[in-house]
């Protein structure tokens, strides 16, 4: 099965270290998320794995062969991102055509119906698409070229809810009918929640968070109550924040003693993808007074 690894991947720009040695892999048939938040580095990472960029250190491997100035690598790996990369006077079906061009082969089945969903003519030129539409026009390519690695950055930069809904329903599609490999980098975390079975944070230039979302999601928990119920029930417990509001507190922990029977009070509820993610990106260990 093929992989991308990333050993010690580093980017500098001037003094600004953006990537502090990024360590992780990417294995074939996943759909990952890759979270952090604006300027963490997301987009210079997927530019790194595309050869938009180079590293200052490190290397991204393709089953153990470096991506950086390898055709062969390149032409099974496709990075969807709002850079303008297509020639705007072209019509969306020569674009398209393009596409197959350089990638050997085009879904071109897929590419129809897609358009025909999102309400995509594809004989409008691509300059003179609004910026919702310009996105749709390169989410259809990306759906459907040949890569077994593909990566989204924002991919719904500018779609409605509507449009939205049928991207994320279409990716799930054809996921399903012929799995390859999708990392979406994304700040709406709460909409792929449901989308991605893996997810990587990336903050402070690092991995700092490398889980399947059902173990994750299934650790998550916010313990509310009075302060000393709380704090005796969770008995040490490590917290990710705690809230004090008058004499209650809120914990956020992926420790709790589920073992341990819940004192009368208390209540113990789970955390969605959203809310562990900005617990997890926040400083650990903090007390806030509400």
């Amino acid at each position: 099965m093929s992989k991308l690894e990333f050993k010690q991947v580093t980017r500098n720009f001037g003094a600004n270290k953006v990537l502090r040695g990024v360590n992780m892999t990417w294995e074939a048939g996943q759909l990952y998320g890759l979270l952090g938040r604006n300027g963490a580095g997301k987009s210079t990472l997927m530019k790194i794995v595309n050869n938009r960029l180079f590293p200052t250190a490190g290397k991204v491997l393709l089953d153990g062969k470096s991506v950086t100035e390898n055709a062969d690598a390149q032409n099974r790996i496709f990075l969807m991102s709002a850079a303008m990369l297509y020639p705007g006077d072209s019509r969306i079906e020569q674009l398209f055509t393009l596409t197959r061009e350089m990638y050997g082969s085009f879904d071109d089945e897929l590419a129809a119906h897609l358009a025909k969903a999102f309400g995509l003519d594809p004989h409008q030129r691509f300059r003179k698409l609004s910026t919702g539409y310009r996105t749709i026009a390169k989410l259809i390519i990306a759906l459907c070229v040949p890569c077994e690695f593909v990566m989204l950055d924002e991919p719904v930069l500018g779609l409605d809810a509507n449009n939205r809904e049928i991207f994320y329903q279409e990716l799930a599609n054809t996921f399903a009918s012929k799995p390859r490999t999708f990392i979406i980098a994304s700040h709406l975390i709460e909409e792929i929640e449901n989308l991605v079975t893996h997810v990587f944070v990336l903050d402070g230039g690092t991995i700092t968070l490398d889980e399947d979302v059902a173990d994750l999601t299934a650790k998550g928990r916010v313990v509310t109550g009075p302060t000393a119920l709380v704090h005796e029930w969770l008995g040490g417990t490590c917290t990710l924040r705690e809230v004090a509001l008058g004499g209650m507190l809120t914990a956020y922990t992926l420790d709790a003693p589920l073992e341990k029977p819940v004192p009368a009070g208390v209540t113990v509820g789970g955390m969605d993808l959203q809310q562990m993610y900005l617990e997890l990106t926040r400083n650990g260990g903090e007390v806030d007074e509400a």
